[in-house]
């Protein structure tokens, strides 16, 4: 996970060099994530697969950029709160085994409550 630390120093180096830490509470930096997660849908709002096939064949650096956006504000909200992403994640995999079995739920889009 060295590229992960990387990403997150060079996050934390961005934000000090402009002194913007004072705005960045957990609400608005929050705020900050679901607007770039909006910003990522915008892309392929009314669009069918084939529409949405054509588009990234122009598009796909404009999508990385609003992907890495939200990226950003994930690894900037976890360092400020003190939470080890990787270690979280990883967690996070881990229940999602027990609440989605292969067996269950391979092929299946039904939520975990339904199986």
């Amino acid at each position: 996970m060295k590229n992960l630390e990387n990403f997150i120093k060079n996050i934390i180096n961005f934000r000090d060099a402009r002194d913007w830490k004072q705005f960045h509470n957990p609400k608005d930096v929050a705020l900050s994530l679901v607007l770039e997660a909006a910003e990522v849908m915008e892309h392929f709002q009314w669009k069918d697969k084939s529409e949405i096939d054509e588009y990234l064949k122009n598009n796909k650096q404009k999508v990385g950029e609003e992907l890495a956006d939200v990226l950003y504000w994930v690894l900037l909200m976890s360092h400020d709160l003190e939470i080890d992403i990787s270690q979280a994640l990883e967690e996070k995999m881990k229940i999602n085994e027990q609440k989605y079995p292969v067996e269950k739920a391979k092929g299946n889009h039904i939520k975990y409550n339904s199986l």
